[in-house]
C-alpha cells in the first residue's frame, strides 16, 4: 500500500484523552505515506464518549460513504457501540466495502455487521494504543498490514498440552464481555460450526467462567467445532479464592465443554496482537505441540 491508501480514523465509543499521542500517530501514519481523514472531533466529546450517540453514527455513516478511505480504523474501545447498534445503516456500511478495524468494545459493531450483512470485518489494532504506543509492536504492526493486503493469514502457536483439533468452520467472537452481552440480541451471530476466539481485560476468571457458562446455557457454544483463548489478563486473585485460578477454570471448561477449548492466540488487550477477519472461513489444526490457525475468503486489499 502506499499513498493512494485512505484510512479513516472514527470514535464510535470512547474518546482519547491524550489528543497529543493521537497526533503523534496521526503524523506517523502520514509519514509511512497513508492518508489519514479524520471522522470524529476531539472537541465534540460528551461525558465519557466521543460525541454524542447521533454525531458517532453519523461520523461512522461518513467515513463509510468517504470515497476517499479504505480502511476504517476505530480509535480506541470503552464504551459506547450498544447505544447506536439500532440506528445503524447496516446494508449500507456492508455495501461500502470499507475494511473495519478494531477490537474491545468495537467487537459489537463487528458481530452486528456480521449478523446483519455477513460482512467481514477486522479485529486487530486500534489507534490508541496500538499506534500511540511508543516504542510501537513492530509483530502487531506487521501482522495488521500483512493480514489486510493477503488473501490469506496463517498462525501457528506453539502451546503445550493442547487438545487435538481439526476442524474448519467461520471465524467469530471478540470481546467475551460483549459477545456474552449480545446474548438474546439481533446482534449475536447464529453461526453453525464455528471456530470461535474470544479475549478480556480485567475479568476474574471466575467472571470469565460465569460469562462462558451464560453463552453455553444460551446455546451458543454447543453450536461451535471450537474455542480459541486469546488473553485473559490484569485481573488480581485473592485468599478467598482458595486455589480457583485461570487454570482450574480452564480445566473444567475442557472437562465440561464437548469441542476443544485451545489457549495461545495472540490476541487481546495486549502490546503484540494478530489481526483476525472476523466471518470469514478458517480451518483450525493442531496437536499437544501446539495448533494452525488459517483464514481465506476475506476483502483484502491488494498491494499496489
Amino acid at each position: 500500500m502506499n499513498e493512494s491508501t485512505g484510512i479513516a480514523l472514527i470514535a464510535p465509543s470512547g474518546y482519547a484523552a491524550d489528543t497529543d499521542a493521537i497526533e503523534r500517530a496521526i503524523v506517523g501514519l502520514q509519514q509511512q505515506g497513508y492518508r489519514v481523514i479524520r471522522h470524529y472531533a476531539a472537541e465534540e466529546r460528551e461525558e465519557r464518549f466521543a460525541a454524542s450517540d447521533a454525531v458517532r453514527i453519523a461520523h461512522l455513516h461518513a467515513a463509510a460513504s468517504d470515497p476517499d478511505v479504505e480502511i476504517v480504523l476505530s480509535l480506541r474501545g470503552g464504551y459506547g457501540l450498544s447505544r447506536i447498534l439500532p440506528q445503524l445503516d447496516w446494508p449500507m456500511l456492508a455495501a461500502s466495502g470499507k475494511r473495519f478495524v478494531g477490537h474491545s468494545d468495537f467487537t459489537a459493531f463487528q458481530l452486528g455487521l456480521l449478523t446483519q450483512t455477513g460482512a467481514v470485518s477486522f479485529a486487530g489494532p486500534m489507534l490508541c494504543d496500538d499506534f500511540t504506543r511508543e516504542p510501537a509492536s513492530a509483530f502487531t504492526h506487521a501482522h495488521f498490514w500483512q493480514c489486510l493486503t493477503s488473501p490469506q493469514t496463517v498462525l501457528r502457536v506453539e502451546q503445550d498440552d493442547s487438545p487435538a483439533v481439526n476442524t474448519a468452520g467461520i471465524l467469530w467472537g471478540g470481546n467475551l464481555a460483549m459477545v456474552a452481552h449480545l446474548v438474546g440480541s439481533p446482534y449475536l451471530p447464529r453461526i453453525e460450526g464455528g471456530i470461535l476466539f474470544l479475549e478480556d481485560i480485567n475479568e476474574h476468571p471466575f467472571r470469565v467462567e460465569r460469562m462462558l457458562l451464560q453463552l453455553l446455557h444460551a446455546g451458543v457454544l454447543a453450536t461451535q467445532s471450537a474455542i480459541v483463548l486469546g488473553d485473559f489478563s490484569g485481573y488480581r486473585l485473592s485468599d478467598i479464592d482458595n486455589g480457583f485460578c485461570f487454570a482450574s477454570m480452564l480445566a473444567r471448561l475442557r472437562a465440561t465443554l464437548p469441542m476443544p477449548v485451545l489457549t495461545g492466540l495472540p490476541f487481546g488487550h495486549i502490546v503484540d496482537k494478530v489481526t483476525l477477519p472476523v466471518g470469514a472461513p478458517a480451518t483450525l489444526r493442531g496437536g499437544a505441540q501446539g495448533w494452525t490457525l488459517s483464514v481465506a475468503g476475506y476483502p483484502f486489499l491488494p498491494q499496489r
